[in-house]
Parts: C-alpha cells; sequence; structure tokens
C-alpha cells in the first residue's frame, strides 16, 4: 500500500473546497493532486491558494476542467475521486461514476457527518431539492420573524467564490452595496445578497466555513443556513427546512444531493402551490410521506409583486431570470415570466438571436431556454455581454425576474419593469410557528 491516499476533488467552487478544507486540508493520509472545475463559467485554470491549502500544500493545488478527469486519473495514478457539486441527475452523477471507475480510481460522495461543521449557536438550514425552489424568500422569511423578535440573526449563505484571486474571499460580510462594490460580485452574488441588505440584514459567504462560522457566532445568537443549489447544509442544522418544487414533481427522489435534504428534513415544504398542478403537489407529498414519514410538511404560497405593471400590458417584452433557476436549475421560466403572462404582456420575445459571446454558449449548452434570457454575470466580460444582449433586443420593455436590481450593474437602453419574489402570507405564520416552537427548544446566550 502506498504512503498517501491520491485523490481528485470534482467541484464547481463550492462543496469542494469546503470539502478539502473540512476534511483533507491537515490530513497527510491523503494527497489532494488536483480540483476539476464545472457548471460555472470561467472558474478552472486557477489555483487554490497556499494560504487556504495548509502546511501540506505549500504551492496551492491546482484546479482543471473537469473535461480532462480521465486524464488526469492516470496522470497521478489517483486512487479515489470525490464527487463536491450538486443540483445533478443521478444519470449524470452515474455517468461520472463510470468515467471515474474506467481511468481506475474508487468514486467517493462524502456526507454530513464528514463534512458538516458544529455551532455554537443555534442553527436553521433552509435547503432544497432543486435549484429555484424557493429557499432563498423562505430563509429571508425566517430572518425577518426572527428580527422581529429581538433576536440577533445573520444569514450564511453557500458558497459563490468566483474570483480569479480566492484569497479576496476567504470571508466575507455583506452589509451594504459598498461591500458588493468591494468585493466585485458576480450578477450571481449580488442575487442572494442584495435582498438581505434591503431588508437591513447581514450575510457571510467565502471559501472557508470554519472561519466564517466562527465570525458569525459573534454576529448573531441564530444563524440561518442559506443553502445553494440542492446542495446539504455546511453547518449541522437544530432545523434542517427542506423546500421541494411541485413544478418539477418527482425530482426530489431524481437529483444529487437534493434527496440528502428530503431524507434528512424535519420540515418540508412543498413551496408554489397556488401555480402548481394540484396532481404534482400530491407526488411530491406522497415521496415525502414515504420517505421522510417523521417530517411536518407545509403547502407553501410563492407571491410576486411588479413595480410598474402598467408598462407590460400590450408590449413586447424581454424576460430575465435567475440565471441558475433556469439554466442548471432546468425551469424553462421563472417569476419574470409568470408576471409578464399576468399582466398581459402581448408577447415574450426570443432573445436568442441577440445574443452575443458567453451568452450563446448558455443557449448552446441550456437548449430548452427559448424565452428567457438568464441573468448570466460571472465576470466583467460576461456582464457586458449580458448588457449587450439586452440592448440588442428588438422589444419594448424588460421584465427582470432576477432578484437584484439590474441598473445597479448594466446600462439598459429600455425601460425595465422588477419583479421580486416572496412567500405568501398564510405561508409566513406557518414560518413564525415553526420559529416560535424553535425557540422553546433552543437556549440562546
Amino acid at each position: 500500500m502506498r504512503e498517501k491516499i491520491k485523490v481528485i476533488i470534482m467541484g464547481a467552487a463550492g462543496r469542494d473546497f469546503h470539502n478539502f478544507n473540512v476534511f483533507f486540508r491537515d490530513n497527510d493520509r491523503f494527497d489532494v493532486v488536483c480540483f476539476t472545475a464545472t457548471q460555472i463559467p470561467s472558474i478552472e485554470n486557477r489555483r487554490y491558494p497556499p494560504e487556504l491549502s495548509g502546511k501540506l500544500y505549500p504551492n496551492g493545488i491546482p484546479i482543471y476542467p473537469e473535461e480532462e478527469i480521465y486524464d488526469l486519473i492516470r496522470k497521478y495514478d489517483v486512487d479515489k475521486v470525490v464527487l463536491a457539486y450538486s443540483d445533478l441527475s443521478y444519470d449524470y452523477v452515474m455517468r461520472r461514476s463510470a468515467i471515474v471507475n474506467a481511468a481506475g480510481a474508487d468514486f467517493w460522495l462524502m456526507g454530513p457527518n464528514a463534512t458538516m461543521l458544529e455551532s455554537k449557536k443555534p442553527v436553521i438550514a433552509v435547503c432544497a431539492v432543486r435549484t429555484g425552489c424557493g429557499k432563498s424568500q423562505i430563509s429571508r422569511a425566517i430572518f425577518r420573524i426572527l428580527r422581529n423578535k429581538g433576536i440577533k440573526v445573520v444569514s450564511v449563505r453557500h458558497p459563490m467564490p468566483y474570483d480569479r484571486d480566492l484569497n479576496k474571499q476567504i470571508c466575507q460580510r455583506f452589509e451594504s452595496y459598498d461591500d458588493l462594490d468591494r468585493y466585485e460580485c458576480t450578477i450571481e452574488e449580488r442575487e442572494e445578497y442584495e435582498p438581505y441588505i434591503d431588508m437591513g440584514g447581514v450575510v457571510y459567504a467565502g471559501v472557508d466555513y470554519e472561519e466564517i462560522l466562527r465570525n458569525a457566532e459573534k454576529d448573531a445568537d441564530i444563524i440561518i443556513w442559506d443553502g445553494g443549489n440542492n446542495d446539504f447544509p455546511f453547518y449541522k442544522p437544530d432545523l434542517w427546512i427542506t423546500v421541494a418544487d411541485p413544478h418539477r414533481a418527482g425530482h426530489e427522489i431524481k437529483y444529487y444531493p437534493g434527496e440528502v435534504n428530503f431524507r434528512s428534513a424535519d420540515i418540508i415544504i412543498i413551496n408554489k402551490v397556488n401555480t402548481a398542478d394540484r396532481g404534482n403537489i400530491e407526488i411530491v407529498r406522497d415521496n415525502a410521506l414515504r420517505l421522510n414519514p417523521d417530517a411536518k410538511i407545509i403547502e407553501g404560497i410563492s407571491t410576486i409583486s411588479v413595480d410598474k405593471p402598467e408598462l407590460i400590458k400590450n408590449r413586447r417584452v424581454l424576460v430575465v431570470e435567475d440565471g441558475p433557476t433556469v439554466t442548471h436549475g432546468s425551469m424553462s421560466y421563472g417569476a419574470g415570466t409568470v408576471a409578464a403572462r399576468d399582466y398581459g404582456a402581448e408577447e415574450i420575445i426570443d432573445p436568442r438571436k441577440y445574443a452575443v459571446g458567453s451568452i450563446v454558449e448558455t443557449f448552446n449548452k441550456y437548449k430548452h431556454l427559448k424565452n428567457v434570457l438568464p441573468a448570466m454575470g460571472y465576470g466583467k466580460e460576461q456582464i457586458e455581454e449580458l448588457q449587450e444582449t439586452i440592448n440588442n433586443a428588438d422589444c419594448d420593455v424588460v421584465v427582470s425576474g432576477t432578484p437584484i436590481d439590474l441598473s445597479r450593474v448594466i446600462k439598459v437602453n429600455k425601460p425595465v419593469v422588477r419583479v421580486r419574489y416572496g412567500v405568501g402570507e398564510s405561508t409566513f405564520k406557518e414560518l413564525e410557528k415553526i420559529v416560535e416552537e424553535f425557540l422553546k427548544k433552543v437556549e440562546i446566550s
């Protein structure tokens, strides 16, 4: 047996770095020869820096494109490959397993016991079975409920460290729009952070979630884990809430690691029931009762509000949607589309012929997208390409279903109608009951 077990971690700039930090960084039984990257544009061909890699990796660790995984296994004579990213169909996961096994290595999925950190403060985790289920509005509603009770609360968001220099993103604290500019946030990051800032809240994110946790504990009596994609929490939850989407009924048992959340939850919220088919709602409910009979099941109302609805009626509109929801979340529409239909748009245009640069590549990759433009913006160049695509479009109005204020990051030559989404009043009251029951069980120091 060789002295050290050689490992490659397959990721997408999130779970991969976390698993390394908490399990491999100072573990001299293993030699992590590289990371691979996929799913997010332009996050490969950089290096996990020495400052984060620890004493065993004084030169840091290279990050390669996932397409090279077979050759990398053979080149480095790798023993084990860890799959460490999320929102993946089981077919996709096992295809990666076949590639890894064919190259001679073991395929490894790491679970909560090996990767969760324990907090000194109570943790409420809000996760999902797929990207775009509505977990962020649930998280923010819980944030408001706790703060209204006079409890100090911060949110810790699943990582999105896309900067070329990861040292800039070790532990980030967002409290103002100046913080978003200081950290040069992508559109995807802004989509998650801006709504907390608009509420006067604080949200943490970054790369090193041990350091993030210890800083968050100083700020808060209770921590909300605001999950990303359909990943399970980095922190051990005292209350585990999982959001499911009846518009994609059955996905709760077909996607990794969303089914982990579905089976592990204390509370399952079947969201968007006000716009879903009752038969699909019952499919999700039946799966919940079968796989997690101890979980409390709640039906959630997802609401939208529009700032200038009069600009939509009888107009030709371009709909911009939340990027992750309609790309790797595989939804063909989102809140912007719903608003455009509800408020009488004459036509929702097809944006594909107006696309430029990497936006063209996005449409080529996600062929289910036809009448929506995903708010792609994973760097300055792509943000400029998004701006050019919007300004090229032959339409009267832009209906923006992304959570951010687009005007803060791009200059648009058309009127923009902003669509916001949240939880319905009945759902908010249900969440208040859940929080009150939770507070009776935990001690806040």
